[in-house]
């Protein structure tokens, strides 16, 4: 009898290319710098906000700019089931100011101070650090139009970035207000004129020649050395709050450099651009750390009432593999103080309660309990690098005791079974102050 050949397929199924799976050993970097973006925004009074993936493509298309790349090449948009255009997210601050709208925000207490947090879409080239689905954290304060408040959020991003053990260079510029623009605009045209350019700035040049700035062909760098700076077109009020932004910089001792070129890659931004690139990384190989800039019409552009802001986001991949380069290294959350380890069936039982006892005292408690050996449990506890073992076997049981091991000095102690949640607390804080903190 002939066997019949089976259909099911041999594809292999992997990730889509431009994504990634974040494994477990990888997660304490991520963790890491989650809780530093957590820690930042308590500290300035940020409140979290978390907005849909998924949104109207009219948001982005007339927040971000339809002339954009973004918009025009980038975007993950599609129709669903009910025939609405719809797009996940290419960025964080549009959804923002759409919350800001939706929920009535004009009418708390102002500046609106938000953080986020999530995965971003773009159809891009995929490269180092850079993905098609990649996450960003994100600081908005909405209800603002101070020069204090722009160098506020550059010397929190500054201080951000250096708790990950990161030294940035900043750049920043200023892009004046549509007045100032419209001036600027018409000497850059003319300055480009007889220039050689890429076929994206020849269009760039006639639907926003701002974006001409922006390009990284070296043809176009070279044929902009000598262009007129928007910096020597802004009006008087432009000027001053620029000005102002700097002195506040200098006061707080955040260096910076002045970048003429730089005017991001979004419509929605007017006066204060900024962007924040690791140290000596010239080249920029992997692109900005990080920026942002002033956006006081966004809010207008949908139909909310005016409303001066400013926003800064950071790419949370590209921070890690500059934290990866360091060297520095992290704990990674899973690591325990206190491992329990158990030898036999009664033990085993008696092990669970006394888990459930010391999470419940906030001790950083780990186990094994699918293992029945001392051995295997006790190189588990080693690979977790916890600072003690409590060992209970069916002598331990009998004598109403437990063994306390130190995993440091291999030293082991016999304890009474009902002291060891004090004797741990004790030891715990006793060496070197360390603090007790929840496992959860």
């Amino acid at each position: 009898m002939s066997r019949k050949k089976s259909n099911k397929s041999k594809f292999k199924f992997q990730t889509l290319r431009g994504f990634k799976d974040i494994l477990p050993e990888h997660q304490k970097f991520w963790d890491f710098v989650l809780k530093n973006v957590k820690e930042t925004a308590q500290d300035y009074s940020y409140q979290k906000i978390d907005t849909p993936i998924l949104e109207s493509s009219a948001l982005f298309e007339r927040t971000v700019g339809k002339e954009t790349d973004i918009v025009e090449k980038e975007m993950f948009s599609f129709e669903d089931r009910g025939g609405e255009k719809v797009t996940l997210r290419p960025e964080l601050t549009a959804s923002v100011a759409r919350a800001y709208i939706e929920h009535g925000m004009i009418s708390w207490s102002q500046p609106v101070k938000l953080w986020s947090w999530g995965p971003i879409f773009r159809y891009d080239k995929p490269q180092a650090g850079r993905y098609r689905q990649f996450y960003q954290f994100n600081f908005e304060v909405l209800g603002s139009s101070t020069p204090e408040i722009d160098s506020q959020i550059i010397i929190m991003a500054s201080e951000l970035y250096k708790s990950f053990g990161v030294e940035i260079d900043v750049q920043i510029n200023s892009i004046g207000c549509p007045e100032c623009r419209k001036e600027y605009i018409k000497l850059l045209k003319k300055y480009l004129r007889d220039k050689k350019m890429c076929a994206t700035c020849k269009d760039r040049i006639l639907k926003n020649p701002l974006r001409v700035l922006d390009c990284k062909e070296e043809k176009c760098k070279e044929n902009l050395r000598e262009a007129p700076q928007i910096i020597d077109s802004l009006c008087e009020e432009c000027k001053n709050h620029f000005v102002k932004v700097l002195e506040n910089l200098d006061e707080s001792e955040v260096s910076y450099n002045l970048n003429p070129f730089l005017v991001r890659g979004l419509d929605y931004y007017n006066r204060t651009t900024f962007e924040f690139y690791a140290k000596g990384d010239e080249q920029a190989t992997q692109g900005a750390l990080g920026g942002g800039g002033r956006y006081d019409y966004l809010i207008e552009q949908i139909n909310g009432r005016e409303t001066p802001a400013v926003g800064f986001a950071g790419g949370v991949e590209r921070v890690i593999l500059k934290i990866k380069e360091t060297g520095r290294e992290i704990k990674s959350e899973t690591q325990g103080d206190v491992f329990i380890a158990q030898l036999g069936e009664d033990a085993k039982k008696k092990c669970a309660k006394l888990f459930k006892d010391l999470r419940k005292e906030n001790i950083k408690v780990k186990e094994a309990f699918s293992k029945t050996g001392l051995t295997d449990q006790l190189e588990i506890a080693n690979k977790m690098k916890v600072r003690f073992a409590l060992i209970l076997g069916q002598k331990e049981i009998m004598d109403d005791t437990i063994i306390i091991r130190d995993m440091d000095s291999g030293i082991q102690e016999i304890i009474n079974f009902e002291k060891i949640i004090p004797e741990i607390k004790k030891r715990l804080l006793g060496e070197g102050g360390v603090k007790i903190y929840n496992s959860n």
